[in-house]
C-alpha cells in the first residue's frame, strides 16, 4: 500500500488513471469502517483502478476547537496496517491546519478528489459531512460529483449488537464502551481487541519485587485508555502476543497518583522489554480497582486475577 502526507506527496500523473475514493479520521477501523473501505476496495477492483483512503492528521476536532481532540481508537500506523489488510492500494494522510479547515466544501472536493486523486467513484456513510464548518453532505457530494464526473456510493453502517444498544458502529460509541471498561463491547465494534501502544519504561519496579514484573507502558499521546481496573489480553511484543493480566489504575494499595498502563506477560521469565515499543490488546474485564490492606491480600487477588486471565485467554 502506498502512503503520502500531504496533497504533494501524490504522484503527480495519479488523478490521470482516476481512483475510487473515501474520505474520513476512520479512527479505529472498526466494523463500520470496514463495510465502507471494503466495498471501496471492491468496486476499484471491479472496475480495474486503485482505491484510495483519505483521513487526517490531527484529528479535525483538535484544529477546530482547540483542546477537544478526542481519545484515539488507533495510532496513525496502526490505522495503515489495518487499511492495508483490508485491500486499501493507496493512503492518504492530510495534515489538518487551520488553513485547511477554511477550504468550502467545493474547494475541497476540486482539489482533493478531482484535481489530486481522479475521483471516479466517492464511498461513504450516510452521515460524511465534509469542509468549512461540516457544510457539505452526501447530497451536495452527489450534485458535485453530476459537475466533476464521479459517482457517489452511500453505504449504511452495521447496527451494534448488545453492547452498542442498537445504535450505528461508530467511534464514538466505540470509545464510550473503553471508557466504561467495557473491552469486550468495544472489540464487538472493532472486530477485535482494542490495543493500546507505547513504550515501556521504567516504573517504580513493584511488580518485579512481588513476583509478577509487569511492562510500564508509556502510552501514546491521546490514546483511549480503559477505565481503572484489571484486564485479560496480550501483550504484544514484535508481533508475538503473549497472554497477559493487564492493570490500568493510579495503584492505590501504594498511594499512587499517576495512572499507569502495565502487563505481566503470564509464565514469561526474563524478558527485558525496556525502550521496546509494544503493544496492550484488551480482551475482558476482570475486575475493578482496588486498594488492599496488605501487600499479603494483594498477593492474593494477584494470583487469582493471573490464574482467571491465563483461564480467559488461553480458552
Amino acid at each position: 500500500m502506498q502512503r503520502w502526507r500531504g496533497l504533494e506527496d501524490v504522484p503527480e500523473d495519479w488523478a490521470q488513471g482516476r481512483s475510487v475514493v473515501t474520505i474520513g479520521s476512520y479512527d479505529g477501523v472498526h466494523r463500520g469502517h470496514q463495510l465502507i473501505i471494503g466495498h471501496a476496495v471492491t468496486h476499484a477492483r471491479e472496475l480495474g483502478i486503485p482505491s484510495v483512503v483519505v483521513t487526517f492528521d490531527p484529528h479535525p476536532s483538535e484544529v477546530v476547537r482547540p483542546g477537544s481532540h478526542p481519545p484515539l481508537l488507533a495510532a496513525h500506523h496502526r490505522r495503515a496496517e489495518l487499511m492495508a489488510e483490508l485491500g486499501v492500494d493507496a493512503l492518504l494522510i492530510l495534515p489538518f491546519t487551520t488553513d485547511f479547515s477554511q477550504l468550502s466544501p467545493g474547494d475541497f472536493v476540486r482539489t482533493v478528489l478531482v484535481e489530486a486523486l481522479g475521483a471516479k467513484v466517492v464511498v461513504e456513510g450516510p452521515n460524511f459531512r465534509f469542509g468549512h464548518k461540516a457544510a457539505g453532505d452526501v447530497e451536495y457530494l452527489s450534485a458535485l460529483g453530476l459537475k466533476y464526473d464521479f459517482e457517489v456510493d452511500v453505504v449504511d453502517l452495521f447496527v451494534a449488537g448488545e453492547a452498542g444498544g442498537g445504535e450505528p458502529f461508530s467511534s464514538s460509541l466505540t470509545r464510550r464502551l473503553v471508557a466504561e471498561g467495557d473491552v469486550a463491547g468495544a472489540a464487538e465494534v472493532l472486530g477485535r481487541p482494542h490495543r493500546v501502544e507505547g513504550v515501556v519504561v521504567r516504573g517504580a519496579q513493584r511488580g518485579r519485587e512481588l513476583g509478577y514484573p509487569t511492562a510500564n507502558v508509556e502510552t501514546l499521546p491521546h490514546s483511549a485508555i480503559p477505565a481503572d481496573g484489571v484486564y485479560a489480553g496480550w501483550l504484544v511484543v514484535e508481533g508475538e502476543s503473549m497472554p497477559a493480566a493487564i492493570s490500568v489504575g493510579t495503584n492505590p494499595t501504594f498511594d499512587g497518583t499517576n495512572r499507569t498502563v502495565e502487563a505481566y506477560a503470564i509464565d514469561r521469565v526474563g524478558l527485558d522489554l525496556y525502550g521496546l515499543h509494544v503493544a496492550v490488546d484488551f480482551y475482558a474485564f476482570l475486575r475493578g480497582q482496588e486498594k488492599f490492606d496488605s501487600i499479603d491480600a494483594l498477593l492474593e487477588r494477584m494470583a487469582v486475577d493471573v490464574k482467571r486471565a491465563r483461564e480467559l485467554v488461553d480458552g
